[in-house]
């Protein structure tokens, strides 16, 4: 039912978006669809299992190289692709934000916060260098102690694989000789994904709400 629930929704907010597509460059993050429901409780219903995370070798901020399935096992993982100069208001702006406040409420609750993390994939390798990941992972995360990871990859072919794995749509830059240059994105999702790397729950726009994704991410801690 929760599923359903969910899927009707976010039917209908990207129903209204195609509707309003010509407007969307207008919208301000506190344009962003409200809340018209009431979360279940952590622990009263089953989060399905949607897919496995497929390994694969990515950079870390540091430029060292760190297998994916390192950044998804373990803990409860919050997934999302951005890239660091986005400006679009629903986009990875509004993600950033969103997460931001999550993660304060996170560290409220010290035994959930060190079995939770962030992991932020840029779709831009060949900006958004392990250097540039340094600089925005320090300004992302404010002196504030947490398991926030910025990841890149060697090339837009090596990051095209993660992409196509988990559905996250794209539009690739091709060079003039037709080779990709980088992959953006526009549709926003987050994806949860359990201790034992398992997509749990997708979010589009609609269910990108600080209370919605705590309480699911409360429900995986307590089947652990």
């Amino acid at each position: 039912m929760v599923g359903v629930m969910r899927a009707a929704l976010t039917t209908l907010v990207l129903s209204l978006a195609a509707v309003n597509a010509h407007a969307a460059a207008d919208l301000k993050p506190d344009a962003a669809p409200r809340m018209e429901f009431t979360p279940l409780k952590p622990g009263t219903y089953t989060l399905q299992k949607i897919q496995p995370v497929r390994d694969a070798t990515l950079l870390n901020e540091r430029g060292q190289p760190i297998k994916l399935s390192a950044a998804t096992t373990g803990k409860v993982t919050l997934l999302t692709f951005f890239y660091t100069y986005c400006v679009d208001p629903l986009g990875c702006p509004f993600a950033r934000e969103t997460l931001g406040s999550l993660r304060d409420q996170i560290l409220s609750d010290t035994s959930l916060a060190t079995n939770v993390r962030f992991v932020n994939i840029t779709c831009d390798p060949t900006t958004d260098t392990p250097s540039v990941l340094a600089s925005y992972a320090s300004e992302v995360a404010g002196g504030k102690r947490f398991d926030w990871q910025f990841l890149t990859a060697s090339s837009v072919p090596a990051l095209l694989p993660v992409l196509d794995d988990l559905g996250q749509d794209v539009s690739v830059d091709l060079d003039e000789h037709g080779k990709p240059t980088r992959a953006l994105h526009h549709m926003l999702k987050v994806f949860l994904i359990d201790a034992r790397g398992m997509v749990r729950e997708i979010y589009t726009l609609a269910y990108l709400q600080p209370e919605v994704m705590l309480n699911d991410i409360r429900t995986l801690a307590l089947e652990r």
